[in-house]
């Protein structure tokens, strides 16, 4: 049986959907389902990005971002560390129930740089930091000399506060 081959239009449609049901989803796997290579994935989300289609790319995979019903506290925090200590930081934080969604640092030429992160569970945290080893990738906060910022959300207020107040503990919080 022959493969049909997708227009363009038409792929981008299908991977819509497939973010739709079900996310994160790897460049990788959408490529194999679309019988693409991984840079027309890259190309294809740059264009639906660009039609403002709500997809961010993490370090899980492609999302595609709903509305979310649920009200949330949210706070950005200013944190330092060496790379060594970067699962203890993620642990703590998800171990209260708080989502580290992204990573934030100034680096002097380039201004903020933000990188997603997204996790909220002991696995994703693993898995977000096998990537880094599997890749030899460095982490962002290594061009800061460990300082970057956070931001943290979590259902509610309190769990924020205990989180914070366990990364001063741990000595994971920048002092005013």
């Amino acid at each position: 049986m022959e493969e049909i081959k997708l227009t363009g239009d038409q792929r981008r449609e299908k991977l819509l959907s497939w973010l739709q049901e079900s996310s994160p989803l790897t460049g990788s796997e959408l490529a194999r389902r679309a019988s693409v290579s991984r840079q027309v994935i890259v190309q294809d989300m740059t264009l639906l990005k660009a039609k403002n289609h709500a997809i961010l790319a993490t370090s899980q995979g492609y999302i595609y971002l709903t509305e979310n019903k649920e009200p949330r506290s949210e706070r950005i925090i200013a944190c330092k560390h060496d790379p060594s200590r970067t699962e203890e930081e993620l642990l703590l934080l998800v171990d209260y129930g708080v989502s580290v969604d992204d990573v934030i640092i100034e680096h002097p030429v380039y201004g903020q740089l933000t990188a997603l992160i997204r996790v909220s569970t002991r696995s994703e945290v693993y898995e977000f930091i096998e990537r880094i080893t599997a890749t030899g990738a460095s982490y962002l906060s290594e061009l800061t000399d460990g300082i970057h910022l956070h931001t943290i959300s979590a259902p509610d207020e309190e769990r924020i506060e205990k989180a914070c107040a366990a990364l001063q503990k741990a000595g994971f919080l920048v002092e005013d």
